[in-house]
């Protein structure tokens, strides 16, 4: 009886307590990143919710420009026609109120953009509807690059996922042998090169991962290349735990590795992070073509500091050859 008492002595939790707990979960919980899905990976710093808000604020815009505004139904145009109805019989009011309800939530969840659990800590997933992710962000990098104007805060990397498998060989290999084919098949070609992220995933290989998708990409016509330096696509594999995302895209090197707060800097904002760095336009500047006079005294000169070199080292060495 002595072992029995502290479980029969035990309280039980409020019937309220299971659904404040729901209540308190992050939103998008129970939405989470998955096989087959399309959209936009976001990286941020430290504030997801703020991510978000950016996110939805930014991809409105440009998305209302290149698609127009995003069409919803209206809840009440529904109900005017039955209102009649409704007043009639209660329990077919209701039945319709629910219907409707259910029809409101189904037309949420498949709204132009929607954030989803990513999996990943810092790490923001849009899932898209209806819209071409990469023709969308490379717009979005376009314009920030060409006006210099900041338009977020907390938004680091802004990348399109046109598609998405299971992280594992085998099905990255057989996804990718279709996925390739609209950029790399033949007649297509172009120079490439892949980046590779993993989070919260030990199970996948680099290096394994690289030469794999390498090697597809070659099979597909031979005479695409790779390019460390300034490729004409570059090949993104984000691994989030058990789900690999991947995106085919342009001007990688020039949009600053899509990253939003890089894109929007100044040549010269770069030369001071970077002095090493030098622009062409800035060596065009220091290169100037010489005249035959200055060219002519500039020999004179150099042949007079060889002289004056060969007779002091013939000095200090005797056995100088020449």
């Amino acid at each position: 009886m002595a072992t029995a008492e502290p479980v029969a002595a035990r309280k039980r939790r409020p019937k309220g307590h299971f659904a404040a707990a729901r209540a308190k979960r992050p939103r998008g919980s129970g939405r989470q990143l998955e096989a087959g899905m399309r959209g936009i990976l976001i990286t941020c710093n430290m504030n997801e919710r703020k991510c978000v808000g950016e996110a939805y604020s930014l991809l409105g815009e440009y998305g209302d420009l290149l698609y127009g505004p995003e069409q919803f139904s209206d809840p009440e145009e529904r109900l005017s026609g039955s209102e009649k109805e409704e007043d009639e019989d209660d329990v077919e009011a209701a039945l319709k109120k629910e219907v409707d309800q259910i029809r409101t939530s189904t037309e949420q969840k498949l709204r132009r953009f929607q954030s989803v659990e990513s999996g990943a800590n810092n790490v923001v997933f849009i899932r898209t509807r209806g819209i071409e992710p990469e023709n969308l962000v490379h717009h979005i990098l376009k314009d920030m690059h060409a006006t210099k104007k900041k338009k977020t805060r907390v938004i680091l990397r802004m990348l399109p996922i046109s598609g998405t498998c299971k992280a594992f060989m085998e099905d990255m290999k057989k996804y990718t042998e279709t996925f390739f084919e609209p950029w790399f098949k033949a007649p297509n070609k172009g120079t490439f090169q892949i980046v590779y992220k993993a989070r919260n995933n030990s199970h996948m290989s680099r290096e394994e991962v690289i030469k794999e998708l390498a090697g597809i990409v070659g099979s597909l016509n031979p005479e695409n290349k790779v390019d460390l330096n300034n490729p004409q696509y570059t090949i993104v594999v984000e691994i989030i735990k058990n789900v690999c995302c991947l995106s085919v895209v342009r001007d990688y090197v020039l949009f600053r590795k899509y990253n939003l707060q890089e894109v929007v800097k100044s040549n010269k904002e770069d030369a001071q992070q970077n002095p090493s760095t030098v622009t062409e336009e800035q060596n065009l500047t220091v290169v100037k073509p010489e005249t035959e006079e200055e060219k002519s005294s500039e020999e004179v000169k150099q042949e007079s500091k060889s002289e004056g070199e060969i007779q002091a080292e013939s000095k200090g060495n005797d056995t100088l050859t020449v």
